[in-house]
């Protein structure tokens, strides 16, 4: 197979790039990086230095493609399918790579910076930073909910590649920093994309990892792992 994607599937940015290629059914190989396992990780290593999935290689046209917006252009230029995640017209195309961008840093980031902080030992936690994403949550949310006005998706009516990242960022960040009654917009959205059966899928794969997260307990109940009987 030429596409082979170098992933963990409990991994939110993963799941971005594993929804463009579920949306328009590009056949690849998926190849799971532990990176607690040596071999595991210089697999990634030798493509990618800096260790950090997901990391897209594609043995047809001898290219080797990082990061997930990259991965997920190079998707829609080289094997395009029946959805267009990157609008041909500038305007729209720029449009797309802001909200992109959005999600990217103003949703995943403080909402990986939430994750990350349970798991520090109590000596070293940082309530501050905390208290800081939560707010940048909650500012993100409302920019959102103003952006959905009129709007099925992110930025119009065709799902993009903005909206693949904002299916992740969102099912992980509502763990963490509920929708408040005013964001009617935003929850009919976070509906819509977890319904899509491109991001469906990728919620169905990523089931057996869930309970790795540390707030496993607050995913919709479908995707909550089984609790083992005492």
């Amino acid at each position: 197979m030429s596409l082979i994607l170098y992933q963990h599937p409990l991994a939110s940015f993963c799941h971005k790039v594993l929804m463009a290629l579920y949306e328009n059914g590009t056949p690849f190989e998926s190849r799971i990086i532990d990176l607690g396992n040596a071999e595991s990780r210089a697999a990634l290593v030798r493509l990618w230095p800096l260790a950090k999935f997901p990391v897209l290689r594609d043995e047809a046209l001898d290219s080797t493609v990082p990061e997930t917006s990259i991965i997920i252009e190079y998707l829609d230029r080289h094997y395009p399918g029946a959805t267009q995640l990157l609008p041909t017209e500038l305007s729209d195309a720029l449009c797309v790579r802001l909200w992109d961008r959005f999600f990217d840093l103003y949703v995943q980031e403080p909402m990986q910076a939430i994750v990350a902080d349970v798991r520090r030992a109590e000596k070293d936690k940082r309530p501050q930073s905390v208290a800081e994403a939560e707010t940048l949550l909650r500012t993100a949310y409302g920019m959102i909910e103003k952006q959905l006005d009129g709007k099925i998706w992110i930025t119009g009516n065709s799902l993009t590649m903005a909206d693949c990242a904002a299916a992740p960022a969102l099912f992980y960040a509502e763990t963490l920093v509920p929708f408040g009654e005013e964001h009617d917009r935003l929850k009919a959205y976070y509906r819509r994309l977890v319904e899509r059966p491109s991001f469906a899928r990728v919620l169905q794969e990523a089931m057996p990892y869930f309970q790795m997260y540390p707030y496993s307990d607050k995913l919709p109940a479908q995707f909550r792992p089984e609790k083992p009987n005492a």
